[in-house]
């Protein structure tokens, strides 16, 4: 392809922005809408797979109706000069790779905010039924007021229907970054894309990925069978909870791991809150649990002498007293008795007694003795 030119009819390439096994990409002016827009130009020997040319139309179909903060907007896809482009918005700065390779790494506090971002867009295509199949941090722009965006959605699966006997190294993608199910040729799936997250994650907090190696076949084994070093042993201050949820992302199996961008991004915002909430709430009672067992070492120091002061002091010498109750015992249950009750009560038998006499008289009156 000829420099500065006009694509489509319709699009003018201005300069070439990057270059990889697959494609290129340019920034160029949309002549129809004039805005500035980025256009991926796939490679002469991939446009002409017919197979391909079908799956790649579908494929940015598909990416064309995604509509996400985090995702990049797809606003045109064709084929012209015998080769298969792809138009999208244009994302000033540097992709994540790029990044990273000028800082070393991120601390946890400037990169998880990186990664959330990432789950959102990753997320938001997973409930659409789209799965990325190629996530890594190539395909993750970084405008300068820190927004990330995933581009390059829908390519890496057209890229998979092209014949075994076709594929290279470079069709597949990054090894560097893909799951132990696509190292063994199996579908993927969105826990495939999660997979991806992790390694990201683990190189955006640590330098480098969790695998490394000279060929893609040795890559391949190690995402199937070998476990990563945990990245506690590299970066001792990277916190234990934040450890497990990257030892989860990088499970063998998918089943293992968070089923969908989405749970993951919500695991991440959870550990942010958790991790910032105890600040306040551990330094107050510092200082004021320390006085508690300063008073209680004092108390000791001044108790021994008060010891000989209350040997005389037991009230043991009360045996006598205890031992003279129970003679007044007899004493106080007589003292007790109501009296007044006693009293009341022989008043009553007494005038019942009196009565008797009475009845008696009465009755013989009325029932004179027969003599």
């Amino acid at each position: 392809m000829s420099e500065p030119t006009l694509l489509n009819d319709r699009y003018q390439l201005l300069e070439k922005l990057g270059s990889g096994g697959m494609a290129d990409v340019f920034r160029a002016r949309d002549l129809m809408l004039d805005r500035v827009v980025a256009i991926k130009v796939l490679r002469q020997d991939y446009s002409s797979i017919p197979d391909f040319q079908n799956h790649f139309r579908m494929e940015a179909r598909s990416a064309a109706n995604l509509s996400h903060p985090n995702i990049v907007t797809v606003h045109d896809f064709g084929f012209a000069d015998n080769l298969l482009f792809i138009v999208m918005e244009y994302i000033p700065g540097k992709d994540l790779k790029q990044l990273i390779r000028e800082r070393g790494r991120f601390t946890v506090e400037a990169g998880i905010p990186l990664i959330i971002q990432a789950c959102a867009g990753l997320g938001y295509a997973h409930r659409a039924g789209l799965v990325h199949c190629d996530v890594k941090p190539h395909n993750m722009l970084v405008s300068p007021d820190g927004r990330l965006k995933v581009t390059d959605f829908g390519i890496a699966r057209a890229l998979a229907t092209i014949t075994p006997g076709e594929r290279t190294d470079v069709v597949w993608g990054s090894p560097l970054y893909f799951s132990p199910e696509q190292a063994q040729g199996e579908a993927p799936s969105p826990a495939s894309d999660v997979y991806s997250i992790g390694v990201v994650m683990y190189e955006l907090l640590c330098g480098t990925p969790p695998f490394t190696a000279s060929t893609s076949s040795e890559l391949a084994r190690l995402h199937i069978s070998a476990r990563p070093i945990p990245i506690r042993e590299y970066i001792p201050d990277i916190p234990t909870a934040l450890e497990e949820i990257i030892m989860k992302v990088l499970s063998k199996e998918p089943a293992a791991r968070y089923r969908t961008a989405d749970q993951l991004g919500r695991v991440l915002l959870k550990f942010g809150t958790q991790r910032d909430a105890p600040v306040p709430a551990i330094t107050p009672p510092a200082p004021v649990a320390k006085p508690a067992p300063e008073v209680v070492e004092r108390i000791p120091a001044k108790t021994p002498p008060p010891p000989p002061r209350l040997e005389p002091a037991p009230v043991q010498y009360t045996q006598p007293e205890v031992a003279d109750q129970p003679a007044p015992e007899p004493d106080r249950a007589f003292e007790e008795i109501d009296w007044a009750t006693v009293g009341l009560a022989l008043l009553a038998v007494l005038a019942v007694g009196g009565l008797i006499p009475f009845w008696m008289m009465v009755f013989f009156a009325y029932n004179p003795p027969v003599r």
